[in-house]
C-alpha cells in the first residue's frame, strides 16, 4: 500500500496548477501569504543572490520615482506593471520584458503581473502579486528569473506558505496616470509618509515587520486602510519568532557557564524535565546535580570517590557521563553499564570521549595512560553504538558526538523516535495562516442589501479539538482528548463534535496537516529499517492508531518506509528534491549540493529529510549544528558549526563534520589551532525570510558582493585577507553593516590602482616650496580621496596614461599660504576637514584635485570625462592647463569652462552643453 497522503512528485507543477486554477477565477485568490524572495541565478563570472524584498525595502534610500509614466526605480532596478510596459521610454527594455514573458508557459503568463529589469545588466524577472489591485501593500506569490544559461527555463520561486513574505510599497509608481486607482493609491502612500512609516526603510520589506512597524506608530491596517490602533492586538510575529526555537540551555546557580553536554542534550531532546526523577551515576563533584536541584529538578547522584556514601537509587532518567571511558578494566566497564541501566526506569544516557587530533598518552590496555596518571579509553562513534548494544543487548540510539541513549521503557523509545522525525511547527504554522476576509459586497442602487451577519466564533472546546486534530493529522480518538467529558456534555458525543468541527473549520488545512504527519510517520518507518523493528502489538498505542489511519496496516507502513530509503539513496531523486526545496526558499543549490540552515531541515521534502536522518544515524544529533549540506552525487552529508552564528554577518567555522552516509562513517575537522577558522560568506543564502536578522543579512551580503572583495575562490578569502581587502577600499564591517572606514591609513598605502594618499598630499607648488604638514585629520577625508581616485582618476589613467597632480588635498595650514584663485568653502580641496568650531571647511563634501596629462590636449580629456565619468564638478581652463575635478556621492555632473574676459578676469560659463555625464 502506498503512502496515502504523499504529495505529487513535482512541487512546481503542483504550485502552478494551484495558481493557474486560481487565476482562472480571480488571480487575487492565490495569495495565502504569497510572497517570495527572488531565486538565485548566475551572473557573469559568479553567482549572486538577489532578493526582491531586500531591494524593495531599500527603496526609500535610492528610489528615483518616474512620476510622469509607469515604473518605479529602486537602485538599478526598474519595476513596472505588465499592463504598462508600453509606457517605458526605452524600447530595448520593452522588448526584453516581452521576450521574458513569452518564455513562460500559459499558467505563468496568466499569473505574472509585474516585471523587474536591472538597468545595468538588463536582466529581467517576472513577478506575480495576486492582490496587486486590492491590497494597499500586496505580497509577492511567484517569481520567474533567468536560469543558469540564457536558453534554460526560468527559475520558479514560490513563497505561498511563507508566514513573512516580502511586500510591495508605493505600487502606484508601477502604473501610469491612466490607471483608475492610481490617485487612491497615491493617497495611501501619502498617508503612510505622513505617519513616518517609510522613515526606516531597512525594516519594512516583509509583512510581519511592516505590520509591527505600523503598530509601533499606533496604527493598524484595517480594510485596506490605516486606522488608529485603539486596543491591544495579537503579536503579528510572535508565532514566527517561535518557529525554530529550541529549548534554552540552563545556566548554573553556581556561576558555571553551562551544564555538562550530556545533561544539556537530555534537556534539549525533552527527555529530562522537572516532573522526572534524575540520577547521575558517577556524578564527580556534583556540579550538574547542584545546578539541576537549584532549578527545581529532582536530581540525585553517586560517585565512588566524591560521593561514595550516597545511595544508589532508581530514577526515570539515569546519566552515565564520561564514566566508562576512565575505567581501565574492560570487565568493570560492562558491570558499570549494567548497574547503571538497572537503575533506569525509562532511559539511560551514556557519554564517552571520542578519538580526535588532540588525543595523547601512553598506550595502556585498550586505552591510554595520560601524563597525569589517569586512564582514557577513546571510542569511535559507530564503536560506541556497537559496544553498548553488545554489553546491554539493547538498541542504542546515537544522539550526538560520543553520546547515546538506551531506553528501558520501549513505549518511551517509540514516542521519542516518532517525535524525533516529526515536524514541530506544523500546527502552529497552519493556525497562523490568517483566514481571508469576505469580499466586500458592492452597493446596489435599487434595493437595499442587509449587512451580512458576522459568523459566531467556534465553541472553545471545538477550537481545542481542532488543534488536537491538526496536531495528529487525523481525527482523535476518545483517549486522546483531554476534556472529553466536557465535550460530550456540550455536543452529545465525540462523533457529533467532530462533525460540527468539520463544518466550522477549513478542511484544506486538515489535508495539509495529514500530509505533513504522514511524511513524519513515513520517515519514522524508514529509519526503523536500521533497527530491531517491534511487532505491531508492541508499538505504542498512538503509533498503532497512526498506522491504521495513514497506511492501513503495519506491513504497508514498513514497505513505504523501505521505498523512501530507496529514493533517498538515488542521487537523481535527491537532486530533484533539492530543486524543489530551493523553489520553496529552503537553502542554496550549487551544482548538486544543497546547503541550508539547520532549522529548515525539517521543512525539506521528505526524501531529503530521510537522507539527513540516515546521516544522523552515523553522527548523532543536530543540536550544535548551524548549517547542513547535502551532497547528492557523492552521498555525503556535511554538518557545520560556527561561532555565534545568529549574531554575526560573517560567522567563523569551528567544526565541520563530513558524514559518508553510504559508508556509515564520518570525518571531523576542527578549526582554530592548526587551521584558521574560515568565515562564512553570503550567509543569507542559507537562511529563510522568517528568520531573525534575515533582512540585515541580505543587505550585508549584497554590499559585500558589490564591494568586489570575495574573489573567485570557491570558499572566499580568509578573514584576515578580507579585512585587508576592505581596508584598501576604505570599508569596514560594523555589526550587519558594511560602512566606510573610520581609521586613518598610512600615507604610503595605495589609494586606488595608480596613486597613494601621499600623492594627493605632497603635490602643488606651494606645498613643495614650503614643505608644510598637509595631512588630513578626518578619516572621511581619506574616504573621499579614495573615491576620487577610484571613480575618476584611475579610469583617466587607464584611458590616457599617466597624469600629474598639480594641486591635491589642502589643509587649513596650507590654504593659509595660497592667496589666489582659491575658494576653500567651495572648491572641495579640503575634503571633509573641520574648522576650529567643528564645522566642515567645505559644505559640498567629497574631494577634488587639479591634474594635467602631459602631451595631451586637455580639451579632449575634459570631453571624455564629461561623456564617461560620474564626476561632481569639473573646471576647464584651457587646452594646455590643468583641469579641476571633484567627486562626491551627489555626482552633480556640473562642467564649467573658465575663460579670460576683456579685463583679464576669468569668466565662468557652461562647458559644451551637449555633454552629459554618464
Amino acid at each position: 500500500m502506498s503512502h496515502v497522503f504523499m504529495f505529487p512528485p513535482e512541487r512546481v507543477d503542483r504550485e502552478l496548477c494551484r495558481h493557474r486554477k486560481a487565476a482562472t477565477a480571480r488571480a487575487a485568490d492565490v495569495k495565502k501569504g504569497a510572497n517570495m524572495m527572488l531565486p538565485c541565478w548566475n551572473v557573469a563570472h559568479g553567482q549572486t543572490a538577489w532578493s526582491d524584498a531586500a531591494v524593495e525595502l531599500s527603496g526609500a534610500l535610492g528610489e528615483a520615482s518616474m512620476r510622469n509614466g509607469a515604473g518605479k526605480r529602486v537602485g538599478d532596478d526598474l519595476y513596472v506593471h505588465l499592463e504598462f510596459v508600453d509606457d517605458l521610454a526605452d524600447s530595448s527594455q520593452r522588448a526584453i520584458i516581452r521576450n521574458a514573458l513569452q518564455r513562460l508557459d500559459d499558467g505563468g503568463r496568466a499569473l505574472a503581473n509585474v516585471a523587474k529589469i536591472n538597468t545595468r545588466s538588463q536582466r529581467v524577472s517576472l513577478l506575480a502579486y495576486p492582490e496587486f489591485d486590492d491590497e494597499p501593500f500586496p505580497a509577492l506569490a511567484l517569481s520567474w528569473s533567468p536560469g543558469r544559461s540564457g536558453n534554460s527555463e526560468p527559475v520558479l520561486r514560490s513563497y505561498v506558505e511563507s508566514l513573512n513574505p516580502p511586500i510591495l510599497h508605493r505600487k502606484e509608481l508601477l502604473v501610469s496616470d491612466r490607471h483608475p486607482a492610481r490617485e487612491r493609491w497615491c493617497a495611501m502612500t501619502s498617508q503612510a509618509e505622513a505617519l513616518g512609516l517609510f522613515d526606516d526603510p531597512l525594516s519594512i520589506g516583509f509583512r510581519m515587520n511592516w505590520e509591527r512597524h505600523i503598530a509601533a506608530k499606533g496604527y493598524q491596517l484595517l480594510g485596506g486602510q490605516l486606522a488608529p490602533l485603539g486596543n491591544a492586538i495579537d503579536d503579528v510575529d510572535g508565532r514566527a519568532n517561535r518557529v525554530g526555537q529550541c529549548v534554552q540551555r540552563h545556566l548554573t546557580a553556581l556561576g558555571r557557564s553551562a551544564l555538562s553536554a550530556p545533561v544539556q542534550t537530555l534537556l534539549r531532546l525533552g527527555l529530562l524535565s522537572r516532573e522526572m526523577s534524575f540520577f547521575d551515576y558517577g556524578c564527580g563533584r556534583g556540579d550538574d546535580l547542584s545546578t539541576l536541584s537549584g532549578e527545581g529538578f529532582a536530581a540525585q547522584g553517586w560517585d565512588p570517590h566524591y560521593a561514595p556514601n550516597r545511595p544508589l537509587s532508581t530514577a526515570e532518567v539515569v546519566n552515565v557521563g564520561f564514566v566508562i571511558n576512565v575505567i581501565e578494566d574492560p570487565a568493570e566497564r560492562v558491570d558499570v553499564l549494567h548497574r547503571a541501566f538497572s537503575l533506569a526506569q525509562r532511559v539511560m544516557s551514556v557519554a564517552v570521549m571520542l578519538y580526535g587530533p588532540e588525543n595523547a598518552g601512553k598506550p595502556f590496555g585498550d586505552g591510554f595512560m595520560t601524563s597525569r596518571g589517569t586512564f582514557q579509553k577513546y571510542f569511535q562513534q559507530a564503536e560506541l553504538k556497537d559496544y553498548l548494544e553488545q554489553a546491554l543487548h539493547q538498541e542504542a540510539i546515537l544522539v550526538g558526538p560520543g553520546m547515546a541513549l538506551v531506553f528501558k521503557d520501549k513505549d518511551w523509545e517509540q514516542r521519542y523516535l516518532a517525535g524525533r522525525y516529526r515536524r514541530r511547527d506544523v500546527t502552529e504554522r497552519l493556525l497562523a495562516v490568517r483566514p481571508r476576509p469576505p469580499k466586500p459586497v458592492r452597493e446596489q442602487p435599487v434595493r437595499e442589501i442587509a449587512a451580512p451577519r458576522t459568523p459566531e466564533p467556534p465553541h472553545p472546546l471545538l477550537t481545542e479539538l481542532w488543534r488536537a486534530t491538526l496536531d495528529l493529522g487525523r481525527y482523535p480518538e476518545e483517549a486522546e482528548i483531554d476534556r472529553l467529558p466536557e465535550l460530550i456534555d456540550v455536543f452529545g458525543s465525540l462523533g457529533r463534535a467532530i462533525r460540527k468541527m468539520v463544518r466550522s473549520f477549513d478542511g484544506a488545512m486538515l489535508a495539509k496537516a495529514q500530509a505533513a504527519r504522514a511524511d513524519d510517520l513515513l520517515l519514522y518507518f524508514a529509519i526503523q529499517q536500521f533497527s530491531k523493528r517491534p511487532r505491531y502489538r508492541q508499538l505504542e498505542v498512538r503509533l498503532q492508531r497512526d498506522v491504521k489511519a495513514f497506511f492501513g496496516d503495519y506491513a504497508s507502513a514498513q514497505a513505504a518506509g523501505m521505498e523512501l530509503l530507496t529514493r533517498a539513496a538515488d542521487g537523481d531523486a535527491l537532486l530533484t528534491a533539492c530543486r524543489e526545496a530551493v523553489t520553496s526558499g529552503l537553502g542554496w543549490l550549487d551544482a548538486d549540493k544543497l546547503q541550508l540552515h539547520v532549522s529548515l531541515v525539517e521543512r525539506l521534502p521528505i526524501v531529503l529529510r530521510a537522507f539527513v536522518s540516515c546521516g544522523l544515524l552515523v553522527y548523532g544529533d543536530l543540536g550544535k549544528v548551524d548549517l547542513v549540506k547535502v551532497h547528492c552525487g557523492s552521498g555525503k552529508l556535511t554538518l557545520m558549526q560556527f561561532e555565534n552564528f545568529d549574531a554575526q554577518p560573517l560567522p567563523l567555522m569551528t567544526r565541520r563534520i563530513k558524514v559518508n552516509v553510504r559508508r556509515a562513517d564520518y570525518d571531523l575537522f576542527v578549526y582554530g589551532a592548526e587551521y584558521p577558522k574560515p568565515p562564512l560568506y553570503l550567509k543569507g543564502r542559507y537562511m529563510h525570510e522568517e528568520m531573525a536578522h534575515y533582512e540585515e543579512q541580505e543587505a550585508f551580503d549584497r554590499a559585500l558582493e558589490e564591494a568586489g572583495v570575495l574573489g573567485s575562490a570557491e570558499h572566499g578569502p580568509t578573514y584576515e585577507q578580507l579585512e585587508k581587502s576592505l581596508a584598501r577600499r576604505r570599508l569596514e564591517v560594523k555589526g550587519f553593516s558594511l560602512r566606510r572606514s573610520t581609521t586613518i591609513p598610512s600615507l604610503d598605502e595605495a589609494c586606488g590602482a595608480t596613486l597613494s594618499y601621499r600623492s594627493f598630499i605632497e603635490c602643488g607648488e606651494t606645498q613643495a616650496r614650503l614643505r608644510l604638514p598637509n595631512t588630513p585629520l578626518n578619516p572621511e577625508s581619506y574616504n573621499a580621496l579614495y573615491d576620487l581616485a577610484v571613480k575618476l582618476l584611475d579610469p583617466i589613467v587607464e584611458y590616457f596614461g599617466a597624469i600629474r597632480l598639480t594641486y591635491g588635498f589642502c589643509s587649513p595650514g596650507l590654504g593659509a599660504h595660497i592667496k589666489r584663485r582659491v575658494a576653500p568653502d567651495l572648491d572641495q580641496h579640503a575634503a571633509h576637514e573641520l574648522n576650529r568650531r567643528g564645522q566642515p571647511l567645505c559644505e559640498r563634501g567629497g574631494a577634488a584635485c587639479d591634474f594635467i596629462v602631459d602631451d595631451e590636449n586637455m580639451e579632449e580629456v575634459a570631453d571624455w570625462i564629461v561623456e564617461n565619468l560620474p564626476f561632481d564638478r569639473l573646471y576647464y581652463y584651457g587646452k594646455d592647463r590643468p583641469i579641476h575635478l571633484s567627486y562626491s556621492p551627489t555626482e552633480l555632473g556640473e562642467a564649467i569652462e573658465l575663460r579670460a574676459g576683456p579685463s583679464g578676469r576669468l569668466v565662468p560659463r557652461r562647458y559644451k552643453s551637449a555633454g552629459t555625464p554618464k
